[in-house]
């Protein structure tokens, strides 16, 4: 082994694909990305693009049975380039884990009882965590002599207040399932809430901020000097803001009443609210740009898509401005926040009154850096600000084996 390796791969495990990156953590630098897709099916897809080398993406297509066989095509790709898994210049891998619950509020070294706790919250992670755990095993036999730390998308906003986590039903009730608010993209709002603090030139702990995560799943967050009080997701990422597929906030009665007057099982209802609601149940539509051209064509269904999603935001704007008593800035980010400027210009159309506007001209600017959209001399600042939640998950990997 060398005296100090500083290379962290950080692997993002989902149901049917993996998505990576090497990292050099002595400069943050990015060695290489990749995503294999479709695994399991014929049409499997390995994407790799070598950035240390220089060198041009490659595209493998062809049958990847599993993630093993996924790992392993993987770190063929990695070898190639000379960054193998087997160099002695890896300090970690870094997995991002869906749902750590409230035993998980920070980075943390994987052993066999961590693997099993992760297992016991598959029933409140049922998409997620299954395929994280399968990543990590994976990982674990190419490289058993590795750390390998889960980073836990939960573990920002374990900082919640009771007051905040808890719904209000029998706790008896709720304690026996682990029913309460976790809140999910907590990598991406520890990320951006940071960045932003210091887009303003001032320490995190001085500055409330509130982040919106707006991709295809969305999310909001309100964050006091660095920490979370309130976050849209709650049990599941179902919660929330109108996002691609899913239907945010609803009144739970709805699911009553599809099981009594339409008789669908509960099996349905969570397809339903989970992959046919949002803006594609509304108009069809998940894509915001596509939205966005059909508004543009008079298209009536798209337009009143786009006003709900909008509606919902301003909803959380307001809430979390009452949460926060003071905000100092708005931070849009994810797919659509970093790229839709008429998101960003709606949601802060009519909010002057809570100090937040943005300025046309500089809404309009595209660039991969955080930014300034508000006026000059706005009492809110409002950013956006690219997230990077592999670079964040590197960055406590690597704190953690290193400490």
């Amino acid at each position: 082994m060398t005296a100090n390796p500083t290379r962290v791969l950080v692997l993002n495990s989902g149901s049917s694909s993996v998505k990576y990156q090497l990292l050099d953590m002595a400069d943050s630098a990015r060695l290489a990305v990749g995503l294999v897709e479709r695994i399991g099916e014929e049409t499997s897809r390995l994407t790799h693009t070598p950035l240390a080398a220089g060198g041009e993406r490659r595209v493998t297509d062809g049958p990847i049975a599993d993630h093993d066989a996924a790992l392993k095509a993987v770190a063929a790709e990695l070898a190639a380039d000379g960054l193998g898994l087997d160099s002695p210049q890896l300090a970690a891998i870094g997995h991002r884990v869906v749902h750590g619950g409230l035993k998980f509020t920070a980075p943390t070294v994987i052993d066999e009882v961590v693997l099993a706790e992760i297992e016991r919250l598959v029933p409140v992670a049922p998409l997620h965590n299954p395929a994280n755990i399968t990543g990590i095993r994976t990982a674990q036999a190419l490289r058993p002599d590795l750390p390998q730390v889960a980073v836990f998308d939960t573990a920002f906003h374990t900082t919640m207040p009771e007051h905040a986590a808890r719904y209000a039903i029998d706790v008896a009730t709720a304690d026996a399932h682990r029913i309460r608010r976790y809140g999910f993209h907590g990598t991406s709002h520890a990320y951006v809430s940071r960045r932003t603090a210091h887009l303003l030139g001032k320490d995190p702990s001085e500055v409330n901020v509130i982040v919106l995560h707006l991709g295809n799943g969305a999310s909001a967050s309100a964050v006091a000097g660095g920490r979370c009080v309130d976050t849209s997701m709650g049990l599941t990422p179902l919660e929330g803001l109108v996002m691609g597929t899913r239907s945010g906030d609803i009144d739970p009665a709805v699911t009553f009443h599809l099981k009594r007057v339409a008789g669908m099982s509960a099996d349905e209802i969570d397809d339903l609210l989970n992959k046919r609601s949002g803006l594609v149940g509304l108009c069809g539509d998940n894509d915001m740009r596509e939205i966005r051209r059909r508004i543009d064509e008079g298209d009536e269904a798209a337009a009143l898509a786009f006003d709900i999603y909008i509606h919902r935001l301003k909803k959380y704007l307001g809430a979390y401005t009452a949460v926060l008593g003071r905000v100092d800035a708005v931070a849009f980010t994810a797919g659509v926040g970093e790229n839709a400027a008429p998101v960003r210009a709606a949601a802060m159309a009519g909010l002057e009154g809570l100090g937040m506007a943005v300025d046309a001209d500089r809404n309009a600017v595209r660039s991969d850096e955080p930014r300034l959209i508000s006026p000059e001399g706005a009492s809110v600042a409002v950013a956006v600000v690219p997230t990077d939640e592999e670079l964040e998950i590197a960055r406590q990997t690597y704190a953690l084996v290193t400490a």
